[in-house]
């Protein structure tokens, strides 16, 4: 159970504990494409971690079924499973008797890969996180700082190559600046490798931010809305999710699209300050209020005048 990324369906699931009135997840359908990073957000007691644990049986599901790559996951042995699983958590869990570079092999040794396909994936994927293998294979857990020993616990979750990852709040311990560059940095990397990720959040702008889907649960783990975070900002399901996307939600909305990626007006030799294509509109709109001017001109990579992002032009954008 490796390779390439497998579909992920929730059929009617629901979870109950004893003791309790109200299940923990009642009746969760949903779909996660393949290649897809879904965001489970929601409020405390929503079933966010129950969810998202009960895909590799950490805890088992009482109703419905759940299917990986069409397969029941009730069907499959539950060692085999969660060995053939990515799993990241907020606390990564790294062996502190270990090298990083034992850490990141531990899954592929015990599936018994040959010694050199090991060392030879190890260094591959300490790479791919931005930890040079020739600098940080042989060093230990508390030599790392917790920005990097979190890109240690992602290179261990993808090193047999999984079809799935669960994520489970992996930067809510880390410093904000910290935080926001190992979320562009999970960007980066899922656009290389593709995988399937159910990611466990309670913040909703890291869920627009890393989500292609987004599942807003409500407490007693019932779904309330399932949609792309275009779609959940700009037509909420209800009052629920209107307030949880938070009031400034018009705002979120303008940092998913770049100035790129609407018509711009011709430059002609306009001065005014400059952005990358790459800017969003929110951060174009953000530098108009704080240089206290309307206009801005968009360069490419080359510095070649691309037009003019106004601030006319983004307040009437349709939504």
């Amino acid at each position: 159970m490796s390779g390439a990324a497998a579909e992920i369906v929730f059929d009617r699931v629901t979870k109950r504990y004893a003791g309790r009135t109200e299940p923990a997840v009642r009746e969760l359908s949903l779909v996660v494409p393949a290649g897809a990073v879904c965001c489970l957000v929601g409020p405390s007691g929503a079933g966010k971690t129950t969810a998202m644990k009960m895909v590799n049986r950490l805890i088992d599901f009482d109703e419905g079924d759940i299917l990986l790559g069409g397969v029941s996951v009730r069907s499959l042995d539950v060692t085999a499973l969660r060995r053939g699983i990515g799993y990241v958590i907020q606390q990564v869990g790294l062996f502190p008797h270990m090298s990083v570079a034992d850490n990141v092999g531990t899954v592929p040794r015990l599936l018994g890969w040959p010694k050199a396909r090991v060392a030879e994936r190890v260094d591959e994927l300490l790479d791919l996180v931005d930890l040079p293998a020739r600098d940080y294979r042989e060093r230990f857990p508390s030599q790392l700082s917790g920005g990097e020993r979190q890109r240690v616990g992602l290179a261990r979750a993808l090193a047999a190559d999984p079809p799935a990852l669960l994520m489970d709040e992996p930067f809510g311990a880390l410093d904000p600046i910290t935080r926001a560059r190992l979320q562009h940095e999970l960007l980066r990397i899922q656009h290389e490798v593709r995988k399937t990720v159910i990611f466990v959040t309670h913040d909703i702008d890291e869920a627009i931010l890393l989500g292609d889907r987004i599942a807003i649960l409500r407490e007693g783990g019932v779904l309330a809305q399932y949609d792309t975070p275009e779609q959940l900002l700009a037509h909420p399901a209800d009052d629920f999710v209107a307030r949880f996307v938070g009031e400034d939600r018009g705002l979120k909305l303008l940092s998913l699209r770049r100035v790129d990626e609407i018509e711009l007006a011709p430059a002609d030799g306009v001065d005014a300050p400059r952005v990358p294509a790459a800017t969003t509109l929110r951060d174009a709109l953000s530098t108009m209020i704080e240089a206290g001017t309307r206009t801005l001109v968009v360069e490419d990579g080359s510095g070649r005048e691309l037009g003019l992002v106004t601030m006319d032009t983004i307040a009437g954008l349709e939504r």
